[in-house]
């Protein structure tokens, strides 16, 4: 304290004077109290009426939070003054009031609980202490000191009188206050409780929230320290931990106004998908949400998790069962305390008249009427016998709470008990060092305490005074349900971690499912989560389609390029690889036509080397005839390559055989009808035949031609290798199930018709000059049939070249091409083959008799020509 003639002195003073005024008016306004005589006195603060209404302090008896509790209490002490273990030759003292409810009254209330301290800080300051008007205070008997204090109940109400307390060193120990805010050591470091901070409720109602797959819920709270923090504590325990959005945060007014609880469920329904509802809230608020969720017709729609405030009560709920059903309640874990069923069951007028409020309990609890002072009872309430008895007149639940009460009150017993046995060794009674009980000595004995409490589990403070969090989790279930007689039913229980027996869940309709309370539904397999913006738990699902798959939740990502997603797109898997197979109804029709004209071929070939040196062979040119068929039967042969499986064997062969053939036949074709038109159009002005018609010039003239062709083939399998590729690009449809990789040669289609390209060259080459020669005598029978033979192929391969390029991207492109090329080869190779050889294969088999030279006529326009070269004819027999 400061020094005389400091600063700080008059304030104090004042202080000092002020507070006394207030003592003296709250121990007058406190007359209403219960008196236990004692060595140490203990404080008391129940609820034993609720809140007044209209400007009156009290209202109706509360009697399981008012008089259970405050019996608690005085059987507490009963049991602490007999048992001589517990501080020896000490008894306890009570004093005991009523906080009517209401944070105001009670802190005047608690004023008289510091009356002595108060009184004896102004000793020797006696004049300075005056009443209103100048009057001196009343001599009277100097109060009991109390040493500490049970109570209060609600949180709103232990904060007001927590801050004054504080101010005299009193400890302070809550059986029901559970708001955060008191965990503050540093403004309510003398207060401590035995039931877990509103914290540990949070965090146990987070744990069920998690448990049950929700992650979109809204909070319901009264005005006030308790709704607000249990709101508070549980936003930001489930901000910490993620994966629970809060949909909404609703306040409910202290004092609210007509229509106020429809407005709050019409503002619930904005986010229908939040169906469950963390609701920190009174009783009565718990009840007219009820009702107001009733009105509105969403029974069974919200999934209501409640705080302790409605724990197991049935008051909440009294008619309001079918909304009920499903809610998810949870109480700090306890157990009924038989001794006290047994005190509390004997308690009649007569032998409770210690408790000033039993009377009116008694009246309440019996529904009659006691007549005091000659005053007459109403007709309309029967008169009180003073005979009924509790539990056998009336129906009696022991209240939630008892087993606090009990424990806290065993808890300063406990500490006081330390306490007495360091500062009075070996002593029975109280010692002097025990007659000024020092507060702050006495609180840390209290936080020291640890003992089995009135319900067997341990009774312990940490440093902030709070007791560990134990729960018990409660479902309340329709009475009809499958799963037993209906009511609040034992689901689990919450010690640090959380134990949940998710199968013994019954939820309305008797359903066993969990309900869902999530902003948006988990995406199925493939698609991945859209996050809306400032809003984690919300999301639209999004699905990995054409070649994309899900990687993980929020992604996904295309397969690489030799893989397809799987039908579900939650992974890849490889595309099969097709190529053209024998087998495939594509290759039939080409490979039937190569077969046939192999077959021809060859039959054309043995036929005339059999007959080779018959008139028919030699006027069609043996040698020439020989290589052109040579370059029909290639052709042929191609198609064979062109279905065979693609290696590197393979696609060299395609490369070197593919225009071989047809620049084979048609260098052949070419010399041929260039030799006919040269030997016209030289007999035209000369008898001298013209140069290179010989056959070894005719023969050296079409390999010179056909080299070109090898020439270049060579040069490019030396440049670039031949060797197969899948290619995955050809069949990638837009459905991943169709896309197909087609193993083929490295071959592109221009340079497949680069392969050609030389030969259709030749082609219309020999085409020109077929034209030109079409005007030749019938001498030369072969100029026709030449000219016939290129008009038709030209219409071929005119036909192939839109049909190759327009089926470039269709997803049959490796067969419709690969078959329109092949077929077009064997048509072509055809037209050759049955123009120019097979009648004269017919003649030479059927009609052996024609295939005679005939004698040479004396025409005058053949006189000029040149005789054609030895071993050769003019003219074929006809």
């Amino acid at each position: 304290m400061a020094g005389p003639g400091s600063a700080g002195e008059p304030r104090l003073r004042a202080l000092l004077r002020w507070l006394l005024v207030l003592a003296q008016a709250g121990a007058a306004g406190a007359a209403g109290s219960v008196r236990l005589a004692g060595g140490l006195t203990l404080g008391g603060l129940f609820p034993v009426h609720a809140r007044g209404a209209a400007g009156r302090a009290c209202g109706p008896l509360k009697k399981e939070q008012g008089v259970h509790r405050l019996e608690a209490m005085l059987y507490a002490l009963d049991r602490v003054n007999a048992d001589p273990e517990l501080l020896p030759g000490v008894r306890l003292g009570a004093r005991l009031l009523d906080t009517c409810s209401r944070d105001t009254y009670a802190l005047e209330q608690a004023l008289s609980f510091v009356q002595a301290l108060i009184r004896r800080r102004g000793d020797g300051d006696e004049g300075a202490v005056r009443c209103p008007g100048g009057v001196p205070p009343l001599r009277s008997a100097p109060p009991e000191r109390v040493v500490a204090v049970v109570g209060a109940s609600a949180s709103s109400v232990s904060i007001m009188v927590a801050n004054v307390l504080r101010l005299f060193a009193i400890p302070q120990i809550s059986y029901a206050s559970t708001a955060p805010e008191l965990s503050d050591s540093t403004r309510y470091d003398f207060f401590s409780r035995v039931v877990p901070p509103d914290s540990y409720q949070a965090q146990a109602m987070v744990d069920i929230v998690r448990a049950l797959g929700w992650n979109y819920v809204s909070t319901l709270a009264s005005e006030g320290n308790y709704g607000e923090s249990g709101v508070e504590a549980f936003v930001q325990i489930s901000r910490e931990a993620g994966g629970v959005c809060i949909a909404q945060s609703i306040k409910i007014p202290r004092e609210p106004k007509p229509g106020e609880f429809n407005k709050v469920i019409k503002r619930l329904m904005e986010t229908p998908n939040a169906r469950g509802i963390i609701i920190f809230a009174n009783e009565d608020d718990i009840r007219r949400v009820l009702e107001a969720a009733r009105q509105a017709n969403l029974t069974g729609h919200f999934l209501w998790v409640g705080s302790d405030s409605w724990g197991a009560k049935t008051s909440p709920i009294l008619n309001l069962e079918d909304v009920a059903v499903g809610a998810i309640t949870i109480l700090p874990k306890r157990a009924s305390i038989d001794g006290f069923d047994q005190y509390f069951m004997t308690r009649s007028l007569e032998n409770n008249r210690r408790n000033i409020w039993f009377a009116e309990f008694w009246e309440e609890n019996f529904n009659c009427k006691l007549t005091s002072s000659g005053t007459q009872s109403d007709d309309s309430t029967r008169k009180c016998t003073g005979e009924e008895r509790i539990g056998r007149d009336s129906t009696y639940e022991q209240e939630g709470k008892v087993q606090f009460v009990i424990d806290a009150v065993y808890a300063i017993a406990h500490a006081l008990h330390s306490m007495h046995q360091a500062l009075c060794p070996g002593l029975t009674g109280l010692c002097p060092a025990m007659e000024t009980t020092d507060g702050r000595v006495l609180l840390q004995y209290i936080r020291a305490v640890r003992f089995n409490g009135s319900a067997g589990t341990p009774v312990m403070f940490n440093e902030n005074g709070d007791a560990p969090g134990r729960y018990d989790i409660f479902q309340y279930q329709a009475a009809n349900g499958s799963a037993g007689s209906g009511g609040y039913q034992a689901v689990g229980q919450w010690a640090e971690t959380l134990r949940l027996d998710v199968e013994a869940l019954l939820w309305s309709g008797e359903l066993r499912e969990v309900p869902r309370s999530q902003c948006s539904l988990p995406c199925g397999p493939g698609e991945r989560k859209k996050m809306v913006k400032g809003v984690p738990c919300c999301w639209h699902c999004e699905p990995c389609d054409g070649y994309r798959f899900q990687v993980d939740e929020f992604t996904c990502e295309a397969c690489p390029g030799d893989m397809r997603p799987t039908r579900n797109h939650t992974g890849c898997r490889p595309t099969p690889v097709v190529r053209l197979t024998w087998s495939s109804p594509w290759a039939a029709p080409p490979l039937l036509l190569a077969v046939l004209g192999s077959v021809a071929t060859t039959t054309v070939v043995a036929t005339f080397v059999r007959h080779n040196n018959t008139p028919i062979v030699r006027a069609s040119g043996r040698e020439l005839s020989y290589v052109l068929l040579t370059g029909i039967f290639l052709i042929y042969a191609i198609t064979f390559l062109m279905v065979a499986e693609p290696g590197a064997a393979v696609c060299a062969a395609r490369r070197l055989f593919l225009g071989l053939g047809t620049t084979l036949s048609y260098s052949a074709l070419l010399t041929k009808t260039n030799r006919i038109y040269r030997i016209f159009e030289q007999g035209k002005r000369s008898v001298t035949p013209p140069p290179f018609i010989s056959p070894t010039s005719q023969l050296a003239i079409t390999f010179s031609l056909t080299s070109v062709q090898v020439v270049g083939v060579m040069a490019w399998l030396g440049a670039q290798p031949p060797h197969s590729v899948i290619d995955y690009e050809e069949q990638r449809t837009v459905d991943p199930e169709q896309a197909r990789g087609v193993l083929k040669c490295d071959m592109s289609d221009l340079s497949l018709i680069g392969c050609l390209g030389y030969s259709l060259l030749l082609m219309v080459t020999c085409t020109v000059y077929a034209i030109k020669a079409r005007g030749v005598p019938e001498t030369f029978n072969e100029a026709k049939p030449i000219g016939f033979t290129m008009y038709t192929t030209c219409i071929i391969w005119l036909a192939f070249v839109p049909i190759f390029f327009g089926t470039a991207q269709s997803a049959e492109k490796i067969y419709i091409q690969t078959t329109t090329l092949t077929v077009s080869l064997s048509l072509s190779a055809s037209v050759s083959l049955g123009m120019l050889y097979v009648p004269k294969t017919y003649v030479i088999l059927f009609h052996p008799e024609q295939n005679v030279q005939k004698r040479k006529r004396s025409l005058k326009a053949t006189s000029t020509v040149a005789a054609p070269p030895k071993g050769e004819d003019t003219e074929a027999p006809k």
